[in-house]
């Protein structure tokens, strides 16, 4: 309990509740099944990349281990927020602790800043196998893939950290119940008795900063790969470089499409119903997680040939 110089007295919360889906409490139920279903997809893919990456010695190049990094990615944004969400749908449990709450919002915007930094790393990868083939091996190291790695946790651990700090100096008096299903900065910042200027603010400026300059790298390094595709005379070299950058456009399409429409249906929320971009916020931290892995291993001849000699193994230990 806080008394303030006006006289008004409050009271400091300990947890917070998750009321999502007020309007539509249907959806809930409709969304349980397909929901675990995506979650369990996502965990098992991803799984089984990561262990064929890891025990197939073919697949120990710079390309694959980005793509490993990005699969741990999804799994841990994966794991912060389905478990919780279902957690509500299943037994209504909306608790969640004050801290548990501010570490939430920090992984989700450091791991989606994370996610959007290995795309622009991936594009590089791919502006330098078709642009300049013959120097790729020695520019895309795995030395070079240690260092991007650094570079994406510093970058986003440190810029998103003041996202979940901003948050939580603000006082929250008596309000606990976030109309949301997981912990966005917004969605619990509007709870407190303060002003959030500052924490919209930043939250724009970081989202811009990160996410804006990732995506305009992304598009300047397809744009100079289309260029020096168009200009190949052979016959199928065209098709074949642009098989190269399938799979990897395809997964940049799935997690920048979901995320402009979030942001979208956020500038239009006057004109639709509130529980849209609760729903595409949640879909946004499973739906590309259950299909990057799947993209690449159809795609992808080599992890296909991996994951096939991986299964003949477990069959042989079972003889």
């Amino acid at each position: 309990m806080t008394a303030h110089q006006n006289g008004t007295i409050s009271f400091e919360i300990s947890d917070f509740l998750l009321n999502c889906f007020v309007r539509s409490p249907s959806w809930k139920l409709w969304l349980s099944l397909p929901l675990s279903l995506l979650f369990l997809l996502a965990m098992g893919a991803n799984s089984v990349l990561l262990i064929t990456i890891w025990l197939e010695a073919s697949l120990h190049e710079p390309m694959y281990y980005l793509l490993s990094f990005l699969s741990l990615l999804d799994i841990v944004l994966c794991l912060t927020v389905i478990p919780k969400v279902l957690a509500i749908f299943w037994f209504d449990l909306k608790s969640i602790s004050f801290y548990a709450c501010f570490l939430q919002m920090y992984i989700m915007n450091c791991f989606l800043g994370m996610e959007s930094c290995t795309f622009m790393v991936m594009a590089y990868d791919r502006y330098v196998a078709i642009c300049h083939p013959l120097r790729y091996p020695s520019i895309i190291t795995d030395h070079f893939v240690a260092k991007a790695a650094i570079f994406t946790l510093a970058r986003n651990a440190l810029l998103t950290i003041f996202i979940p700090i901003l948050s939580a100096r603000l006082h929250y008096c008596g309000k606990n119940i976030i109309d949301n299903c997981i912990c966005a900065n917004l969605s619990v910042s509007k709870l407190s008795c303060d002003s959030i200027a500052l924490n919209r603010i930043f939250q724009l400026t970081v989202a811009w900063t990160l996410l804006g300059s990732d995506l305009t790298l992304i598009i300047f390094s397809y744009t100079i790969i289309l260029r020096a595709v168009l200009r190949l005379k052979t016959k199928g070299a065209a098709a074949k470089a642009l098989s190269t950058c399938g799979s990897h456009f395809i997964l940049i399409l799935f997690f920048s499409t979901i995320l402009l429409v979030f942001v979208f249906t956020h500038i239009a929320k006057k004109k639709i119903s509130p529980d849209i971009p609760v729903l595409l916020n949640v879909l946004h931290h499973v739906i590309p997680a259950a299909l990057n892995p799947i993209v690449y291993g159809v795609r992808t001849q080599e992890i296909k040939e991996g994951i096939r000699k991986l299964l003949r193994r477990a069959r042989e230990n079972r003889k």
